[in-house]
């Protein structure tokens, strides 16, 4: 690809952890938050910003239906941490012939599409969405930099963010970041003024 050509960007959600933080009945990403289950709001986003194909990496079952255009991919090794499902998730953008990957986490349901958008224009090695100052998702991984992650834990992209500072650009985005851990989480934002919008 040259410099001038638009590179090949695939959208990934991660969404294969157990939540084991959230008590109630059945899992977090299946739980309803306005009206919807958390997972769908935020493949939503990612549909809705169409910068590619999206790609949703899974692992115990969830009863969530993910639209037919997603690229479904189960991580069999969910549990052994959060870099195993990333490495799923570009595995599948690599078969897809991706120069890029645009990556966000399933239980933060206030992602925008424009915050996929805004950092899917990115064309350095990585950027990171900001809000209000603070590093958040999706984060933007050109392909060259897929072999510097983690080969296993449960940091994902973050130990490439810290130790290679250098690569690295802050986008700042509006909508929130917020992630669904627990029940009280649900509660809190089922409502809230400042994701009102959203």
């Amino acid at each position: 690809m040259s410099s001038d050509d638009q590179p090949s960007v695939v959208a990934v959600v991660l969404a294969a952890g157990a939540g084991t933080r959230f008590r109630g009945s059945g899992h977090k990403l299946d739980a309803q938050v306005r009206g919807r289950p958390v997972l769908e709001r935020a493949v939503g986003a990612a549909l809705a910003a169409g910068v590619g194909p999206v790609v949703v990496v899974t692992g115990r079952p969830l009863a969530t239906t993910l639209h037919p255009s997603v690229v479904h991919v189960v991580n069999d090794r969910w549990a052994e941490g959060q870099s195993t499902s990333l490495r799923a998730g570009l595995a599948a953008a690599a078969d897809l012939d991706a120069d890029a990957a645009v990556v966000g986490l399933g239980d933060q349901p206030f992602v925008t599409a424009d915050a996929w958008r805004c950092v899917a224009a990115h064309r350095g090695p990585i950027a990171i969405a900001t809000y209000h100052g603070r590093r958040g998702h999706p984060v933007w991984l050109r392909r060259e930099t897929w072999g510097l992650l983690p080969a296993g834990g449960d940091e994902g992209a973050r130990a490439l963010l810290r130790d290679r500072p250098d690569l690295v650009t802050e986008l700042p985005c509006e909508g929130s970041p917020i992630d669904i851990d627990t029940e009280e989480d649900l509660r809190r934002w089922q409502n809230s003024s400042s994701t009102s919008s959203l």
